[in-house]
């Protein structure tokens, strides 16, 4: 089963999904290009599943400027590659930050192969879990920021709060 539920945040509406092995999205309302890892014909509104009360937990700790001390369950899919860089991406502690290219050198040591901090941009911009799996600690050479599939001035707010440096 696949369940949806919805959160309201500083940074307006957020979907929740989840199905029966963990929280399968996060993503902001107005997203354009970010689509709901849901077949919305298959779903049924629960504000009461379980991962996704523990993400609503999670999000109201995170908005309210504390840095949870546990994950929600997590039921990622996507390609080998996606999944190695979103590992990397729930490892980036709470106001610190990575770029493109530490990631690629990390994922192409762990898979013993190269990797183009290209190619991590694309898998991070196909973050199913926005925030909680945190995409938005990314940044460019230099501490540049760039884009967010929430939109930069969300990736703003989502730095400020961490109180995290980065350039524009």
């Amino acid at each position: 089963m696949q369940y949806i539920s919805f959160f309201d945040s500083p940074l307006g509406k957020l979907y929740l999904t989840a199905d029966d092995d963990g929280l399968t999205g996060l993503v902001f309302e107005q997203d354009e290009g970010n689509q709901l890892p849901i077949n919305l014909k298959d779903v049924e509104f629960n504000d009461e599943q379980p991962d996704i009360m523990d993400a609503k937990l999670w999000l109201s700790l995170y908005f309210a400027g504390s840095r949870p001390d546990f994950t929600p369950k997590l039921s990622m899919k996507g390609s080998e590659f996606r999944m190695d860089v979103w590992d990397v991406l729930k490892d980036i502690p709470y106001g610190e930050t990575m770029t493109y290219g530490d990631i690629a050198k990390l994922v192409g040591e762990r898979r013993g192969t190269r990797a183009s901090a290209q190619a991590v941009g694309g898998a991070v911009g196909h973050n199913p879990i926005a925030i909680i799996v945190p995409c938005h600690r990314v940044l460019g050479a230099g501490k540049a920021i760039t884009g967010y599939t929430g939109g930069l001035d969300k990736k703003r707010f989502l730095l400020d709060l961490e109180k995290i440096v980065y350039n524009e």
